[in-house]
């Protein structure tokens, strides 16, 4: 077994060197203002800087301070997030705002155990503010830092269960720059943003090359360790798109469910899919009673989330008054609203119905 000979010290001092050289110019960069870093980290979960670098502009111009934030819809607050995805990740950045302006004067707590305390802030974005706003002495530790440290030391914790991760984390720890935590946080995001990637890794011209057991063992594509793998389920959704005249009938989701609070057509969803004509929904049924044809786009729509591919075909239904009046009570029932094409804009949409009103000429299924 290869040990590595790189001590914390150097560790640290070459790091620090590195990034001296290397640090992105990222706007969240020049700022102790922990609104401002919270909201970036919130952004970048799982979302690479160069998508979400226009949000956190457009969240910043348009809400400059947490209590600006807070005083937002919910509806306002996931329509500017349209397109990033994890919308329980903007419930919770406005949920977050709405109490630190009621229980905290609209000040963030100063520290890694009181940010913790707060609704949607979690261990890594809790210690990254803390870090990088308040200078604590805290190990921020995500996805990167677990591939830099894993690959350089030739650790073999499994990330993929809660005590590698632990062991993980207490590694870190004992890494961390106590004069500048601060910059010390940000230089090994960068590194492992820009150097030490996940598919690609810059080994060639690493500061660490001289160092790095992954580098040595040709361990690079296994480290770090994570075991278990993601299992997505399969669902088959069939959307409707009634319309009538120059309106689109959609329904906002009430479900505890990803797409909380946002809008979409009525859903038919099953274990397979089915024939159109098959399908023994009452709203279909009225609408065959009534000779309503269906048309529908042959393409099928995937949409893949973090744990389900969703496999997604569009429908078209011009309805009727004389349908209309007798279908009021089901409309009523499923929640479905009258919307025009200019307030179907202003509506916080899932990016799989988003995409599919582009693809149809700006919103052409009206015509």
């Amino acid at each position: 077994m290869v040990i590595s000979t790189l001590t914390h010290v150097t560790f640290r001092k070459l790091l620090l060197a590195w990034y001296a050289s290397h640090q992105r110019s990222l706007p969240w960069r020049f700022t102790k203002d922990p609104y401002k870093i919270w909201l970036s980290e919130i952004i970048l979960q799982q979302t690479r800087v160069a998508q979400g670098l226009p949000y956190y502009e457009r969240f910043i111009a348009k809400y400059p301070s947490v209590t600006a934030l807070a005083s937002a819809t919910e509806q306002e607050v996931l329509r500017l997030w349209q397109g990033l995805g994890y919308y329980s990740r903007a419930r919770n950045l406005h949920h977050c705002a709405q109490t630190i302006v009621a229980q905290h004067n609209g000040f963030f707590p100063t520290s890694y155990q009181a940010l913790r305390m707060l609704k949607g802030i979690g261990p890594y974005t809790a210690a990254a503010i803390a870090a990088v706003a308040f200078k604590e002495v805290v190990a921020a530790v995500d996805g990167n830092v677990y591939r830099v440290l894993a690959r350089i030391f030739g650790l073999t914790y499994d990330v993929g269960t809660s005590q590698g991760r632990k062991q993980m984390h207490q590694f870190a720890t004992l890494l961390v720059d106590h004069l500048q935590p601060d910059t010390y946080s940000q230089a090994i995001m960068d590194f492992g943003a820009l150097q030490c990637t996940p598919a690609s890794p810059c080994c060639a011209t690493c500061i660490f090359k001289n160092y790095c057991i992954a580098f040595y063992t040709d361990r690079q594509k296994v480290l770090p360790v994570k075991s278990n793998k993601l299992h997505k389920r399969i669902r088959y959704f069939d959307y409707f798109i009634l319309t009538y005249g120059d309106v689109i009938y959609m329904k906002k989701r009430i479900k505890s469910d990803i797409w909380k609070g946002m809008y979409d057509f009525y859903l038919l969803e099953n274990e397979q899919r089915l024939v159109v004509n098959q399908m023994n929904d009452p709203l279909f049924c009225l609408a065959q009673k009534h000779h309503l044809p269906v048309v529908t786009f042959e393409k099928e729509e995937r949409h893949l989330l973090t744990h389900q591919k969703l496999l997604v075909k569009f429908h078209k239904i011009e309805v009727t008054s004389a349908f209309l009046q007798e279908a009021n009570h089901l409309f009523n029932q499923f929640s479905l609203v009258s919307f025009n094409r200019a307030e179907i804009e202003t509506l916080p949409k899932p990016i799989l119905i988003q995409n599919f009103l582009k693809k149809l000429n700006d919103c052409t299924v009206f015509e």
